[in-house]
């Protein structure tokens, strides 16, 4: 009976040998780590939109100190505010094609109504020397780039993934694992929308502010 089980257990080593290296020869491990760093690469999305996410109130209140006549402006920018961090940006949105399609419009909608609000801004000299909308500012630009660092890295991480897995053979061994392409930010309008807002206050020949009723 102990030989038989031992005889049993060295098959059992034998066989699971062979289907690691039948799976690392058909592309598993490499599936299993570029999949890891897409995970890793959309996590540091979320991570700065979120980031920005979280200055735009601070930023809406010090610009409505200085301007409140700017309402609709203001409106904008706190409307696409609710609806980007209104979609629950899961692990998961990143395999559902509509969702994915929602979260970059929504993102894209937020980035243009910062930049209206930004290019408003420039009418108010008190405002752009203020020196908490000046750290805001410091803060929403350093922001902005390292959002297009993370889209940047997440669009080069998903466009070698999706290549693996539509590979031959490796395409089997995804197909049999059930790993589908991801989705990724449209190519077509990426240098536009990842291009951070201009947030250069410096200039030496500020605008006059309005005149108010």
């Amino acid at each position: 009976m102990t030989s038989n089980w031992g005889t049993t257990k060295k098959w059992l080593a034998w066989l699971l040998l062979s289907v690691a290296v039948t799976l690392g020869g058909c592309g598993y491990n490499t599936i299993q780590q570029q999949d890891e760093q897409v995970k890793a690469a959309w996590s540091e999305v979320l991570n700065q939109y979120q980031r920005r996410a979280d200055l735009i109130p601070n930023l809406v209140n010090t610009v409505k100190g200085f301007a409140q006549q700017e309402v609709e402006v203001l409106t904008r920018v706190t409307e696409a505010r609710a609806r980007a961090t209104s979609i629950q940006a899961t692990p998961e949105l990143i395999n559902d094609p509509q969702a994915f399609s929602r979260f970059q419009q929504a993102q894209g909608e937020l980035t243009s109504a910062l930049s209206r609000l930004l290019v408003v801004v420039e009418n108010y000299p008190q405002l752009k020397s203020d020196q908490n909308f000046r750290d805001l500012q410091a803060q929403l630009e350093g922001t902005e780039n390292r959002i297009a660092v993370a889209r940047k890295r997440y669009i080069e991480t998903v466009q070698l993934y999706n290549t693996t897995i539509r590979q031959f053979p490796v395409n089997l061994t995804a197909m049999v694992f059930s790993y589908e392409p991801r989705e990724n930010f449209s190519v077509e309008n990426e240098a536009e929308i990842s291009r951070p807002p201009a947030v250069d206050f410096g200039s030496s020949t500020p605008a006059p502010a309005p005149s108010r009723p």
